[in-house]
């Protein structure tokens, strides 16, 4: 599966972005999804993912109340919606990928960067003060 992502950009803290991750090549329903951001001189981390049928949602605890991490099967994409951005939340972000065969984890698997095999190409989100 070829992944791109894209709507990143800069914003104020306080403002919303929804990032947008286009999915092709493959079933896309048979893929666990997730979203992972590394910031500036730092290593990638994770930010949230979803099962295969969306009904799994599962997020980081910086994140969570303010992001919100969904798919579209029949667009072929996934999504993230940020809201009340903070500058902390300046980082590239990767849409990522796994070949679950819309089997099922172990909550905690989800949150593991070596769960996903492919991976896109990143967005750049900042958000200054």
């Amino acid at each position: 599966v070829q992944l791109q992502a894209s709507g990143g950009g800069l914003v104020q803290a306080g403002d919303s972005l929804r990032l947008s991750c286009a999915a092709s090549g493959r079933t896309f329903s048979d893929y666990a999804m997730a979203w992972f951001r590394q910031a500036p001189g730092k290593g990638r981390t994770f930010v949230a993912a979803i099962n295969w049928s969306g009904g799994g949602t599962f997020y980081t605890g910086s994140v969570e109340g303010r992001f919100t991490i969904s798919r579209d099967n029949r667009k072929n994409t996934l999504y993230l919606q940020m809201n009340s951005l903070k500058p902390e939340d300046t980082a590239v972000y990767y849409c990522a990928a796994d070949d679950s065969a819309q089997g099922s984890y172990a909550s905690s698997t989800y949150y593991q960067e070596r769960l996903y095999e492919y991976w896109g190409q990143g967005t750049q989100v900042t958000v200054s003060s």
